[in-house]
């Protein structure tokens, strides 16, 4: 499975390591994700997402259905 937010779509960032003597080795950044599960009040049930810190920021602050409006998704292209 892909390590991917389901909302934002960050993915793992890649460059190198440099060391003290300049040598390069590569090295990935992976993205904070977590599985939150998230209650929808107009279908009264919870959705199992995997969401990155900032994507759960987001749903906290907006609202899972205004947040997948803002970015043009629907619930189906999220959900697992």
């Amino acid at each position: 499975m892909a390590r991917r937010c389901v909302l934002t779509g960050r993915q793992p960032a890649f460059g190198h390591h440099v060391s003290f003597s300049k040598r390069r080795t590569n090295r990935r950044w992976e993205p904070n994700l977590h599985y939150h599960r998230v209650w929808l009040p107009e279908e009264q049930r919870y959705v199992r997402l995997r969401l990155s810190t900032a994507g759960l920021r987001e749903v906290q602050k907006k609202g899972l259905l205004a947040a997948l409006r803002d970015r043009s998704l629907t619930l189906k292209d999220v959900e697992r």
